[in-house]
Formats: C-alpha cells, structure tokens, sequence
C-alpha cells in the first residue's frame, strides 16, 4: 500500500510547488528573501517540473502504475503548469501598465493547457511522443518570455505583442503537430539525435541568455521537432 502512494505523494508535491508559485507571481517584483517574487514563481514552477518527472520515475520503478495516478498528474500540471505561468504573465501585464482586460487574455493559457491534458489522456497515439505542445513546455515558454520581458522591457511587454505569441501558444497545445518526446529508450545517438540536441540547446541558451534562454528552447524544440519529422 505504501509503495503504490509514493508516486501520488510525489505529484502532491508538484501542485504544492505549483501554489506556492502562484502566491508568488501575484507579489510581482516585491523583493521576498534576496529575491524578486518572480523568480521565487520561476524556482517553484521548476521544482513542480522535477517533482512531475519523479512520479512517473517512480511509478515506473515501483510498478506502481494507477489510474488515479493518471488522473491526479493531470490535475497538478494543469495547477502548476496552466495556472502559476497564466498568473505570472498576469502580474507582468499589470506590470508595465497594460489594459486590464488585457491582462485577463492571460487565463487562456490554463483553459487551453486543460484542453491539451484532456487530449492527452485520451489519446493512445500519444505513448512514446507528443501530439501538441505539452503544458509543461508551454510553462517552460512563459517563464522564459517573462523573465526576458522583465530583463528588458520593450515591446515584448506591450500587449499589442504579447496577445499574439499568447494565441499561438495556445493554439500549439491543441495543434495537431507531432513533436518527440524526451523518453530515452537508449542513450545512443542513433534515434535520439534531436533529443541529444535539444539538452545541448538548452545548457547553451540558459549559460548565454540565463533564464530567458527558456523561451528560446522551447521555439528550438518546436523546430527540432518538425525537422526530425522529415
């Protein structure tokens, strides 16, 4: 009994991270512990994002695979992955003086983010790859544009700007692109250049442009994976 909980344990603790990062994101640039609130967002989301990769290391170590397991993942990512990025775009709009309802666009991003989850748990195409920009990905997106955006200021921040990239994004998630996963099956080069590829990327782009890097890697992953299409 205990065994079959460690993995469920494990995603209780990736919607905790995720609430603590929305408490955050909504204190703005308030300095809290050394740190702006939005990089406390940026650190909670991250470990939402470990503890989301444990769960399913574990279940699959433990054999402790359950529909409720299944069903309890979703509804973290969608917290933690839908909701933490959603409010801190939020607080960034309001930020640099944005219109106020501009700044409720940013609620589209869980809505689509649980479309996204819905299609995924019902789709067996789905196993070994991705149909769609997964959440996480999509999270990984906003905190990056954020952080260049609170980094840099200018039109990136203007919503004129922003409206756009946030429709894309969505629409990525329910999009009918295929994009691979990064499960090693091997740790070859044969059949996991891309993957390879995008872990180089991503220690490059995050050592160059730091966390604003994110938003980079997660564009090269889009274009990653319509090239290993071919």
């Amino acid at each position: 009994m205990i065994k079959r909980n460690i993995p469920n344990s494990i995603t209780c603790l990736n919607i905790t991270a995720g609430c603590i990062a929305i408490v955050f994101a909504l204190r703005g640039d308030h300095m809290i512990y050394g740190l702006e609130a939005y990089n406390w967002a940026y650190i909670f989301i991250g470990i939402a994002a470990v503890m989301d990769f444990l769960d399913g290391f574990a279940a699959r170590l433990l054999h402790a695979y359950s529909n409720l397991g299944k069903e309890l993942d979703s509804l973290c990512d969608a917290v933690s992955f839908g909701v933490a990025p959603a409010m801190i775009l939020f607080s960034t709009l309001e930020r640099y003086g944005n219109p106020e309802w501009i700044c409720w666009a940013s609620l589209l991003i869980p809505v689509f983010g649980v479309l996204r989850l819905a299609k995924f748990n019902i789709d067996t195409r789905q196993t070994t790859s991705f149909i769609g920009l997964p959440i996480p990905a999509n999270a990984i997106f906003w905190i990056g544009y954020t952080a260049l955006c609170n980094d840099m200021s200018g039109i990136m921040c203007e919503w004129w700007f922003i409206v756009p990239v946030l429709l894309v994004e969505c629409w990525l998630m329910v999009s009918p692109l295929k994009l691979f996963s990064l499960k090693f099956k091997t740790w070859g080069w044969k059949g996991n250049q891309f993957r390879w590829l995008l872990i180089v990327t991503a220690i490059v782009l995050v050592f160059c442009a730091g966390v604003a890097g994110l938003m980079w890697l997660i564009i090269a992953y889009l274009l990653y994976g319509v090239m290993s299409r071919d």
